[in-house]
């Protein structure tokens, strides 16, 4: 029997530890990494490489390292757990080729994962992800290195990544001004790699933090930073008197907001929040980029600012290379996942959450009064995602009757005008749309 089939999903490789997560297949896609790179780059590539809070995280990650160094691949390694945004920004700061995360992101605590990072500092493209599957092969028995021998020769370095990391963020975010205005946030790390980053840039006065220790079982809930997975959070704001809340998922690239009344602030809001500040009053320029699910206020404002809207396939890797290739104000999916001008090509959770704080302080404003001004502004836009779980062959046939039939043509007594199936079936109609995705 061969070895089990391995193929990356929206942004990286997960699977059940022990299941399809052993170290064999880890070694496997290592291996098929090394390739990719060697043939490339050729010379001699390195890696950043670095793990979130999740089981076993630190052991991959050492396996990981010397099966690099069986490929003749020198890594760069984070001494501890670290955001996959703190990797992202190390892969292109220190010159590397490649960074590796050892992180399943949002999913359950029985998944763990592999991301793969390119050389200018966000998710691999499409076309850079397709090469690594076409290389994994079968697993081959050939001795490793110990990782701590690795350690004291020229192919394994140790780096305190997210040192660096927060001396970047201390001069992209006015830190000063959110100190001086004597704002309090809570901050809700989820049990997950962004814990004590809030705290050790504002200090503990003004830091409310949940759920900032390790524990890989995440108390059996998926670190997701969605409404339904945030209540203690939303009270903690409105008891302990805070500005703002922030929540990160596991790997702290994604981002959940509450406002100063314990009310959820969705991820369509926030990037449509994130234009106008860095437009109006930064005085920023760039297109507005977002994915195929995401609000279409953004289309509003992008009219009314004169900035170029483009649409994308869902996936934040989509997102990435029009950053990389282009001119972007702001990018963002629904999920909670967004970038900005001046900041690294990649989902930043404690970034964007402390950017979105800034934005507070600078304006004078609440965070409710602030959605508030948009929707004077741009006309109230409200979404909804509901999550329908079924057997397989409902599902064929829903996406059978949708794609063969052409749609719905009404809706809720909304006649439907444009279908559109970029990715998935999506309906629009006089002031609404729906899409559905399996």
């Amino acid at each position: 029997m061969g070895a089990p089939t391995i193929k990356f999903g929206t942004d990286g490789w997960r699977a059940v530890i022990a299941d399809q997560y052993t170290f064999d297949n880890l070694e496997r896609v290592t291996r098929a990494t090394a390739s990719w790179l060697r043939d490339t780059y050729g010379g001699d590539p390195k890696v950043v490489i670095g793990h979130d809070t999740r089981f076993l995280g630190r052991a991959f990650v050492e396996r990981t390292a010397a099966v690099f160094a069986d490929e003749g691949i020198a890594s760069i390694v984070a001494q501890d757990f670290a955001t996959t945004p703190a990797i992202s920004w190390a892969t292109e700061a220190y010159g590397a080729q490649a960074g590796i995360v050892i992180t399943a992101s949002h999913n359950p605590p029985q998944y763990n994962g592999f991301k793969i990072k390119a050389h200018y500092g966000g998710p691999a493209s499409p076309d850079m992800i397709a090469e690594v599957e076409n290389r994994i092969g079968e697993q081959q028995d050939r001795a490793l290195e110990r990782y701590d021998k690795l350690l004291a020769g020229p192919m394994v370095e140790e780096r305190d990544v997210t040192a660096d990391y927060k001396r970047i963020l201390s001069e992209r975010i006015d830190l000063d001004a959110i100190k001086e205005a004597g704002i309090r946030i809570a901050h809700d790390a989820m049990y997950g790699a962004g814990q004590g980053v809030i705290v050790d840039l504002l200090g503990n006065d003004r830091v409310v933090q949940l759920h900032a220790h390790r524990n890989p079982g995440f108390m059996g809930q998926a670190p997701e930073p969605i409404e339904n997975n945030l209540g203690e959070l939303a009270r903690a704001v409105v008891d302990q008197k805070c500005g703002v809340g922030i929540a990160n998922d596991g790997d702290a690239d994604r981002v959940g907001m509450y406002d100063e009344k314990g009310n959820f602030v969705s991820s369509h809001l926030l990037l449509a929040l994130l234009v106008k500040y860095l437009h109006e009053h930064r005085g920023l320029t760039g297109s507005i980029v977002k994915t195929f699910s995401t609000t279409h206020m953004l289309d509003r404002m992008g009219e009314a600012y004169g900035l170029p809207v483009d649409t994308t396939k869902i996936g934040f890797k989509y997102i990435a290379s029009k950053i990389v290739d282009g001119d972007v104000l702001v990018g963002g999916e629904e999920s909670g996942g967004m970038a900005v001008k001046g900041h690294i090509p990649e989902r930043d959770g404690i970034y964007i959450g402390l950017l979105v704080t800034e934005m507070l302080v600078q304006r004078g404003k609440s965070l409710s009064e602030l959605v508030d001004e948009l929707y004077q502004q741009f006309g109230p836009h409200f979404t909804y995602r509901f999550d329908a779980h079924t057997d397989e062959a409902t599902k064929q046939a829903v996406l059978e009757r949708l794609g063969e039939g052409g749609g719905l043509t009404r809706i809720s007594g909304m006649d439907v005008t444009d279908f559109q199936t970029l990715d998935g079936y999506k309906h629009l109609g006089d002031g609404g749309w729906l899409l559905v995705r399996p």
